[in-house]
């Protein structure tokens, strides 16, 4: 078993400043997010809010199957900071400066131009498991504020950074893929979101990859230009 790069037994919340702890700092992000969230889902009228819609949504048949890999985004994004926390800190930083990126940019839009969908069907076609686990997702989250999709814009982010992950073994990185694919798809074919959602979500990716991996990046450029 790999030894921890960070010992963690060690840490206290007063030492958080220290160099050897400083990048949990980064996690205070989440707090920021959920303050935010808040705010926006419990001080932004409904009637305030564009209805985002694609006839191509309308397409797309509600598939509750879908709720699976919707739900395993949670652990995947409790898995992917973990690990990197643990073995490689400086990829745990990068990867917090894409999702704080990311949430950023998003609450920032959905301030400017608050959203919402009505693509969630009146009532559910079935009567089973992954129906109930898809109700109880409506009822604890709204269909405001979705565009761009943060289910999207994390998922890419976490799929970026453990591409770039060296101790990461090739079937664990397929796995990642096929993983985020299916999350994406999970997205529209469960209702939370439209398509528009999705696509919206690319440009927020884009910027929060420049702003988390732009000295990866630089170092990949000057390597090539020394080949």
């Amino acid at each position: 078993m790999r030894k921890p790069v960070v010992d963690y037994r060690k840490f206290r919340i007063s030492k958080i400043n220290n160099p050897e702890f400083s990048h949990l700092k980064l996690l205070f992000g989440w707090i920021g997010y959920f303050a935010l969230y808040f705010i926006t889902e419990n001080f932004i009228p409904v009637r305030d809010c564009y209805v985002i819609h694609s006839p191509i949504d309308d397409m797309i048949p509600f598939c509750e199957v879908f709720v699976i890999p919707y739900v395993l985004w949670y652990l995947l994004i409790v898995v992917t900071l973990v690990y990197f926390a643990l073995y490689n800190v400086e990829n745990f930083k990068s990867f917090q400066v894409f999702i704080i990126t990311t949430q950023v940019t998003a609450m920032l839009i959905y301030i400017i131009f608050p959203n919402m969908q009505n693509l969630r069907p009146m009532e559910l076609p079935r009567d089973n498991f992954l129906c109930d686990i898809v109700g109880g997702l409506y009822s604890i989250d709204t269909n405001t504020n979705v565009c761009p999709s943060l289910h999207v814009a994390y998922s890419l982010g976490i799929m970026s950074a453990w591409l770039k992950e060296k101790s990461a073994k090739l079937p664990w990185k397929i796995f990642v893929i096929i993983l985020v694919i299916l999350v994406c798809m999970s997205t529209v074919f469960i209702k939370q979101h439209s398509i528009i959602d999705f696509f919206a979500a690319i440009p927020v990716c884009v910027l929060a990859e420049i702003l988390a991996y732009r000295k990866y990046y630089k170092k990949r450029l000057v390597k090539n230009s020394q080949l």
